[in-house]
Parts: structure tokens; sequence; C-alpha cells
């Protein structure tokens, strides 16, 4: 995976956005439902760092290869979520720092349990980091339908065009972290057997960890529910079962209905 990695870390930039007409929002402006979206994108966006923090306290951060993406998948990240919020901030929200310092301070205490029960993992399975590669790549798929289907359902040029730009880089994360998850668990069956009962028991929604349980309800009926959102679903599953030991679990078909 090095070459890989190397191009991947070569690729990696500041998200462009300085042609994106933000005005184009104040003169139609997006529907409450789509902004309902995009204000959980957006806190989802923003939260990635300290997502980062736990799976650093893992033997993930033993891996250069694995560092090396992970510094500039968080940079990128964070630019999504300033993109995101420059949307918002032209529909009269506020979602940057103060927003995000809240949404932080709130979780203290379940942020540091949580940190405290990878670092206890990783001591105690060397195969903790296929789980979170197996995990990356579930929800960088997810986090690409969703920003498809939010695009489809608001119809707004502009707003089709940022997001476009986004899944764009989504789309290279995807590659490393369902690149390291196929080959770590091609390598070990115990690993197999950790990801998948780990993934079928534990797994939610991207955001799940973060968001109140009615925003994630929503999130999941407004962009997974009906024909169109099912099939969408239904793609994100097969991607998922094209991994080793994977197949049939239907993750997002299931937390969508």
């Amino acid at each position: 995976m090095s070459t890989d990695t190397d191009a991947l870390v070569r690729r990696s930039a500041r998200l462009v956005v300085d042609d994106i007409d933000f005005d184009a929002f104040a003169r139609r402006p997006l529907d409450p439902d789509t902004l309902r979206c995009l204000r959980y994108m957006c806190d989802v966006e923003g939260h990635t760092m300290c997502y980062l923090r736990e799976v650093l306290a893992t033997r993930a951060h033993q891996d250069p290869h694995v560092t090396a993406f992970l510094a500039c998948w968080c940079y990128e990240e964070h630019w999504h979520g300033a993109a995101l919020s420059r949307v918002l901030e032209v529909h009269g929200d506020h979602a940057g720092a103060l927003r995000a310092r809240s949404l932080r301070a709130g979780r203290h205490r379940r942020d540091g349990l949580r940190l405290l029960l990878f670092a206890a993992g990783s001591a105690v399975s060397a195969n903790l980091p296929a789980v979170h590669m197996a995990w990356g790549a579930v929800n960088e798929w997810t986090t690409q339908a969703g920003y498809a289907r939010l695009a489809a359902r608001a119809g707004h040029p502009q707003l089709t065009e940022l997001l476009g730009r986004i899944m764009r880089q989504e789309g290279r994360h995807i590659d490393f972290y369902a690149g390291q998850a196929r080959e770590r668990l091609q390598a070990s069956a115990a690993a197999r057997r950790l990801t998948r009962v780990t993934l079928q028991r534990l797994w939610a929604p991207v955001g799940s960890g973060v968001m109140p349980s009615h925003e994630v309800r929503f999130m999941a009926r407004h962009l997974f529910g009906g024909p169109q959102g099912l099939a969408a679903a239904r793609r994100v599953d097969r991607q998922v079962g094209r991994l080793p030991g994977l197949q049939g679990l239907r993750l997002l078909e299931r937390a969508a209905a």
C-alpha cells in the first residue's frame, strides 16, 4: 500500500471553493430539510479531529502509511466542514468554531471514555486496526452516498457543485480505507471474524456517536428512505460486501429501515 498511500498524500489539498458562488444561496435559499442535513454533516466533519485522536490511541499509529494518510484525511475533512459552514452562514446559521467548541464541550466525558476503550481494545487485540480501516471504509462510502443523495434531493446547482468536489476527495479516502481493510482482512481470519462481529453489533450511521438520535433518524429517512434512497443504501452494502469476510451484512439498509 505504500505506493498508493504516497500518491494519495501527494494529491491531498485544501478543498477549492474560491470559484463557488456562495451568494447564490442568498438569491435561492436552500429548503429547511436540506439545511438540517448540512448542519448535521458540518458538525460531523468538524468532529473528525476528535475521532482521529481515538484511532491514534490504537496500534494504527505504528504504521507510518496509516498516519501519513490520516494527517491528510483530517486536513481535508476540516475544509469540507468549513465549506459547509459557509453555506450555513449565508442562511444565518453560524456553524463555525463556536458551534464546534460547544459540541465538543458537551461530549468531554464521553469522548474521554471512548479514548480509553480504544486504547484498551488495541492492547487486547492486534487486529483492531483492521476493524478501524473497514469501519472507515463503510463510513466514507456512506458519507459519499449521503452527499450524492442530498445533492439530488436539493437540486441546487451551486450545492451540487460543492458537494461534488467534496465527494471526489471522499473517493480518495475510500481508496485508502478500503485498500487497507482488504489487505488486513485477507491476511487474517481472526481479523475477519473480529471486524464482522464488530460491524454487525456496533456500527451505526455516520455521526451517531456525535449527533442526537432524532437527527440521525431524520438523516436516515431523508437521504436513504424511499425507493431511491434504499437503492443507494444497497449500493453501499454491496461495496462493503466485497471486502473479505463482510458479505451480506446489509449495514446501511438495516440502518435506513
